[in-house]
């Protein structure tokens, strides 16, 4: 089946997050959600902890979930949707269901990197058949735009306030993607809802896989980020396209880049239209610039060398 024509297919399914949440105008968690759900080709139970996605759709007596889904405290997200996996594969065992289920977890990076670190690496660890999806807007957007494991270098947050003090965050984030990995886990991908193709077929190709598997996915915030409203598929395109945010999957120890920019763009693309890292660009910081850039230049260096593809094509040219 050709791309288009399974889009076309997508296109006609409905939609399982409903309007009508209290997510902010151009939120990037509520578009991979939503791409998320519409890629998964069997029933979907889901579990979110406290974060941006959990209080914007359940509030109250109501929810824009139209799947089972389960709130969660902050940190135990994974134990939580492995507590229901279990449950499930002992109702199989016992006969008294034959459904095929998936089960998923939508965390923020708060939930993942952080709090929530502790369940995830257990929950891996134990082989539970779930899928873990981290929506990474790179900071606890939802309790003030307080730094994370996830914010990156330099950013400007209330608690890494870019000043004569520090120069915002001055650290790097943590390469969770690469954590995960390192777990033995069979599928571990990142992805980008600019390249909601991508995406989906990860999203896909890890609903087939039996075990635990981990997709990181960027997803904007205007209001941390500090950008327009309407510039999250603008912005994640452009992580992409400086190969800040790499588009690759790791699926049995074997790394393989799912998309290569024609053109590797400089990282201050990506870094100007958001408030941010406004401060790097004054007097006398172009040493953060240079700081990220050697970076994320270092990370893509990484990535290529690990890349089996190539390493495949360079073997076959006679290039080893």
């Amino acid at each position: 089946m050709s791309a288009s024509l399974k889009l076309k297919e997508l296109a006609k399914k409905e939609v399982l997050l409903a309007s009508g949440h209290r997510m902010c105008a151009g939120c990037g968690a509520a578009v991979v959600v939503k791409m998320v759900l519409l890629a998964a080709n069997k029933p979907v139970v889901a579990c979110s902890p406290t974060g941006c996605l959990e209080v914007t759709t359940g509030i109250s007596d109501f929810t824009s979930w139209k799947i089972p889904w389960i709130h969660s405290a902050f940190e135990n997200a994974a134990a939580t949707i492995s507590g229901v996996e279990t449950m499930y594969r002992a109702l199989k065992k016992k006969g008294k269901t034959d459904q095929d289920i998936a089960f998923i977890v939508f965390a923020g990076d708060g939930g993942t990197y952080d709090i929530g670190f502790q369940s995830l690496s257990g929950a891996m660890e134990r082989g539970h058949d779930m899928l873990y999806i981290c929506y990474d807007n790179g900071a606890y957007m939802n309790t003030g735009i307080q730094r994370s494991g996830a914010t990156p270098f330099g950013a400007a947050t209330t608690t890494t306030p870019a000043g004569e003090v520090i120069p915002g965050k001055t650290q790097h984030r943590k390469n969770i993607t690469h954590i995960m990995a390192a777990h033995d886990i069979p599928y571990v991908a990142q992805a980008s809802p600019s390249h909601h193709v991508d995406l989906m077929r990860k999203v896909q190709k890890a609903l087939a896989i039996k075990g635990p598997k981990f997709l990181n996915i960027i997803s904007p915030c205007n209001r941390g980020w500090r950008s327009k409203t309407d510039d999250a598929i603008t912005l994640s395109r452009m992580a992409v396209d400086t190969c800040f945010w790499p588009l690759f999957e790791i699926e049995n120890g074997r790394t393989r880049l799912t998309h290569t920019p024609r053109e590797k763009k400089p990282v201050i693309d990506f870094l100007k239209p958001q408030g941010r890292f406004g401060h790097f660009f004054k007097k006398d910081n172009e040493w953060m610039v240079e700081k990220i850039q050697e970076y994320v230049d270092r990370q893509w260096d990484m990535l290529t060398a690990a890349d089996v593809s190539i390493a495949e094509k360079n073997e076959t040219l006679g290039h080893a």
